[in-house]
Parts: C-alpha cells; structure tokens; sequence
C-alpha cells in the first residue's frame, strides 16, 4: 500500500469513529482481522468489536484526528491520533493515542491501539464520564456490578476450584463478554484473571494447610485439590502470593504450633 492509499485508509477509519458506525468501522477489517486493545491486554475479534462499538458509541462522543505523520511500509500503517470530546461544554478529557496496523490487501489484518487519557481538569471537577474506560464499553456503574457479582460466585459457588476455568467459562457465568470480565478484573482489581483465580486458590490451599495439622495430605493433592493442574504452577502462584514455598510455609506454620 502506497502513502496516498495509506491516508486515504486512515482518513476513512477515523471518519467512520467520527461518525460513530460500528459497522464502518469494522468494516475496515478483513474477515478474520482483530483489534487488539493494548491497554488491556485484549484481542477482540470483527464480531466481537461490532458489539463492543454499539455501546461504546452509545455513550462516549469523541471527534479523532490524526496527530503528526501517517507512517506506512506497504504492509503496516502507524498513526497517532487525538481524540476530543464533541460537546463544547464537556468535562471530559481530551486524550491521545497510536494505532500499528498490519495490512492484508486494502484491509486490517490487525489494528493495535495503545491509548492513555491526558486529564485537562482536576479530578474534582471532571464529571462521571472522566471515570469510563476508554474505547472499552464499560462503565463504571456496570464495572462495580461486575465486581460485586464476580466476588458473590467466587464465596457462594467457589469457581477458583474448577481446574477448567477460563476466562470465557467466567464470563458465561456472569452472563457478560469476555472483554468486560477482563476489564473489569484487570481494572477494578488491578490483576490478571490468572493471578486473581490463582490467589484465590492459593488461599484455600493455605486453609486446608491450617487444617491438616499433621501433614498427611502430600503437597501435590493439596494443590490438585483447589484447582491448580501441576505442582510447578502451584509452587510459583502460591511463592508469588505468600513469598514462599507450599513446604516452607507448611513447616513455619507447623513450628509456631
């Protein structure tokens, strides 16, 4: 692809944000193409981003615009761009980011975004749209539901248990999107879905420790037990949360009994 294809590419992407068209949008994807969302780690598929973006579009209203030179090679495009709130009056940020995109023919095969609000305001005067997460879809309202719902499952039904939890399982169980689960536990609880479950499971490996005062049950059952599928995942996740080994901290608590 050529520099005048590659903006007029980038020139009808960003017009199809402006006028706030999934479809557009998506569109600029070839079939199997994705959006990669940098900032949370995720990689969303044409479908997925449609549905993503009906949302997005129902309640954020930004106007982008290319910042700088558009950048091209033939198979890749990189652009920055800076995107306003439309209203005059909004409290909202005004923030930037970069978009890397590899190119399949005239379509995206993928479209990395890597974005970062710059506040203009004071926290205390910015209002409740300053609190949305970026191009995620999420609000903050939805995000506190997610969180409350999350912690209900993990007390009420013990879903850290289940060795074959994944992220989509999860997401069935709450009844929302693989992204917003990410999002939500990535955001809200400042983790890793792997690190969030793994932690759980680890403190019901420390429970059953405390109960087993004799230390019949091998460390491996321990670790079978509350979900973890191999003794080197459970020594590194529980090293990780307690800064120690199952053995070693099996013996410590064994010596101030």
């Amino acid at each position: 692809m050529k520099k005048v294809e590659a903006t007029s590419f980038v020139t009808s992407y960003l017009e199809a944000w402006n006028e706030q068209d999934a479809n557009s949008v998506t569109e600029h994807l070839c079939p199997n193409g994705h959006y990669i969302d940098e900032v949370f780690q995720q990689q969303i598929s044409k479908e997925a981003l449609f549905e993503e973006l009906v949302d997005y579009f129902q309640s954020d209203h930004y106007f982008y615009e290319v910042t700088g030179d558009i950048l091209t090679n033939g198979k890749t495009i990189a652009f920055q761009y800076c995107a306003k709130p439309m209203a005059p009056d909004s409290r909202t940020a005004i923030w930037h980011g970069a978009e890397f995109i590899t190119l399949r023919g005239n379509s995206a095969l993928e479209i990395r975004d890597y974005y970062q609000a710059r506040v203009s305001l004071p926290r205390s005067q910015r209002g409740d749209d300053a609190a949305r997460y970026m191009k995620s879809g999420l609000r903050k309202e939805t995000m506190a539901q997610l969180l409350e719902a999350l912690e209900r499952l993990m007390v009420e039904r013990q879903l850290y248990l289940d060795p074959e939890l994944s992220l989509p399982k999860l997401a069935d169980y709450l009844d929302t999107t693989v992204n917003h689960v990410s999002q939500t536990i990535n955001a809200g609880l400042q983790t890793t879905f792997f690190d969030y479950i793994n932690q759980r499971r680890v403190e019901a490996a420390i429970k059953l420790m405390q109960s087993d005062t004799s230390s019949r049950e091998a460390i491996l059952d321990i670790a079978l037990e509350v979900g973890f599928n191999s003794t080197s995942t459970f020594y590194n996740a529980f090293r990780k949360v307690t800064g120690q080994t199952p053995g070693a901290y099996r013996q410590r608590m064994l010596s101030k009994a």
